[in-house]
């Protein structure tokens, strides 16, 4: 038997038992799907936050999520994340430590990731893409955090649904100026001047580094016609009253210190 015939008989043989096993995997997805669904379906509105696993607790972007999840659970909303370490803990945190909805979307890894101690709600998903399905399905906007490959997928996908319509009046805000600066630069230079994508596809996103800014435009936005579910209708009007509330005792105390 020469090498290429025995290179391709193993293939046919590991083919053969990838074939046999596909039921299995079928179920286990199917399975998957319906335990997400059925889970995620009880929450009300949400925002998903993304972002490395590899940031340590007390840095300036730790700090940065647990504020933004901190905003964003003042005003109403569940805070989603993939329930792992670093800026997906502060996230979860943020949300907890303010009285809001913390859910943990966590994927079983063989290196990492153990899931974080701040999930009022944790789900385990051995499929990627299973878990990527709860994330937009579930969410009304997202913010995304320096992160590596797996938060520019999430990042992408998100601005691909949004430019082919798969997705309507879906917010997303990038975090941290300095991080993705570079990007935003490359997007604006290169994709744009090539004409891979329309000159009005980088507006999809909004860039910043004030979590009360980030919060306030994921507000702004989704008040501005957005394609909400309409069980979340009520549940978002109510937090957009919160909202208004803060923001109400922000100029009252404002106006306390300037009279004193």
């Amino acid at each position: 038997m020469n090498k290429r015939h025995s290179t391709e008989s193993r293939a046919q043989e590991e083919l053969a038992k990838k074939d046999s096993g596909d039921p299995w995997m079928v179920l286990k997805i199917m399975g998957e799907f319906v335990e997400g669904f059925d889970v995620m379906r009880q929450t009300g509105p949400a925002i998903s936050i993304f972002g490395s696993a590899r940031t340590k607790p007390g840095t300036e972007h730790y700090e940065m999520a647990r504020q933004v999840a901190a905003q964003l659970a003042k005003r109403g909303y569940s805070v989603i994340t993939g329930g792992g370490p670093g800026i997906m803990e502060a996230a979860n945190l943020g949300a907890q430590e303010t009285g809001g909805e913390s859910i943990g979307l966590n994927i079983v890894l063989p290196m990492e990731q153990d899931p974080n101690p701040y999930q009022d709600i944790e789900l385990h998903f051995n499929y990627f893409f299973a878990r990527k399905v709860c994330f937009a399905k579930y969410a009304l906007g997202y913010v995304v955090m320096p992160g590596g490959f797996g938060t520019m997928d999430e990042f992408f996908e998100a601005l691909t649904l949004i430019q082919t319509r798969k997705i309507k009046d879906f917010p997303i805000v990038l975090m941290g100026k300095d991080y993705w600066g570079g990007l935003v630069r490359w997007i604006k230079k290169s994709m744009v001047a090539e004409g891979t994508i329309s000159e009005g596809d980088p507006d999809l996103f909004y860039v910043t580094d004030d979590p009360v800014e980030a919060a306030m435009v994921i507000q702004k936005a989704l008040e501005e016609k957005s394609n909400i579910r309409p069980e979340w209708r009520r549940k978002v009007q109510r937090a957009a009253k919160e909202a208004a509330r803060i923001n109400a005792g922000k100029r009252i105390t404002a106006r306390k210190k300037k009279k004193s």
